[in-house]
């Protein structure tokens, strides 16, 4: 493991990645260290990339599952032949318990044990998983490219946009959800300014979002989480799309914390509120927001910023990482299939 700059890959210029696969390895941004470094992390750990997850310098629903795919195929690249299966078990067991509400994970971690129960008598079920680990890489890409085309079906006129927590190319394998349908709209000459909610505790909103619009050149200002209402009270927004981390069944759609809040102040003031996710952020197996399990983080994460103690450690700390928006709140879901609508019907095809 080791930290590199990657040639060209630096904050002068416009090119960022978040994840790639070079030379047998797993090459990923350190997010926690942005805007301020951009520091790349080398490794063929598969425990180092669950560390990563849980650290959140790799993070966002889509780019969790990829990583979780990569660290598979890698857990494999020079385990024994006799203990292929039982290194792939543990390496299972411990990616499903870094981040628990993001759907994506589920799904990689599936598609790659579908993969190795079809292929482990292989003479080089390394190179079996990891070719399936890129496919889902590239199925992601391709996902985030139709969010962005068909989020241009939502816009009326030149818009200004609110946005929440980080939904672009840090969070997905391709060019983002939410992010890209800003993304998208902009580049067709349909959004005017963007602004981007800081995004409490962790800040992926100052930190990340503004990172990605800078490097885009979209016009953009960041406010407090609590500026959102008196927002679109003074009618400077247009609509607020955000992402998703899973969708239940009806609807109901887990996302970063503070969606709620947003998506009720759209309501009261009649601004549509739209939630952008590929397909596979879907959980055909719940009903509702009820069944989503909800993960809480370290009370570190809201009384420090940078390491530094902000509050007492005697103060007790309510940190859900997310929360759930009702379907009814949500004006349209923009899939990579289509835009939908409430009561959302599509979601038991």
């Amino acid at each position: 493991m080791k930290n590199s700059n990657l040639s060209g890959r630096g904050l002068s210029g416009t090119d960022y990645f978040s994840l790639d696969f070079v030379n047998d390895n797993f090459v990923f941004l350190n997010q926690t260290k942005l805007p301020l470094s951009e520091i790349y992390i080398e490794t063929e750990s598969y425990d180092r990339i669950a560390e990563a997850i849980e650290r959140l310098e790799v993070r966002g629903a889509p780019l969790i599952g990829i990583s979780a795919a990569y660290a598979l195929a890698l857990s494999l690249k020079n385990a024994s032949a006799n203990k292929t299966e039982e290194v792939f078990n543990s390496a299972v067991e411990r990616l499903s318990r870094t981040r628990p509400t993001a759907v994506n994970l589920f799904y990689a971690i599936e598609e790659m044990k579908k993969t190795f129960s079809t292929n482990k008598d292989s003479k080089d079920i390394y190179s079996v998983l990891l070719k399936r680990a890129k496919e889902i890489h590239n199925e992601d890409i391709e996902k985030c490219r139709r969010i962005g085309e068909n989020g241009l079906k939502i816009f009326r006129k030149k818009s200004t946009i609110l946005t929440h927590c980080n939904t672009g190319k840090l969070a997905t394998g391709g060019e983002g959800t939410a992010f890209n349908v800003i993304k998208t709209g902009f580049e067709k000459g349909l959004v005017e300014f963007v602004y981007a909610d800081e995004t409490r505790p962790l800040l992926q909103g100052l930190r990340l979002t503004s990172f990605e619009l800078e490097k885009n050149s979209i016009p953009f200002a960041v406010q407090s989480d609590s500026s959102a209402a008196a927002l679109m009270k003074e009618g400077k927004v247009d609509f607020v799309v955000v992402g998703a981390d899973r969708i239940a069944l009806n609807g109901d759609t887990a996302n970063k914390i503070g969606t709620y809040n947003l998506a009720i102040n759209a309501n009261f003031h009649n601004v549509p509120f739209y939630v952008a996710a590929p397909t596979t952020t879907i959980d055909k197996k719940i009903a509702n927001g009820d069944e989503i399990k909800i993960e809480f983080r370290s009370k570190n994460e809201l009384t420090s910023i940078n390491e530094q103690k902000i509050a007492p450690e005697t103060y007790s700390v309510y940190s859900p990482a997310f929360d759930v928006t009702p379907a009814h709140l949500i004006t349209g879901i923009i899939t990579d299939k289509d835009v939908y609508f409430f009561p959302y019907n599509f979601l038991n095809e």
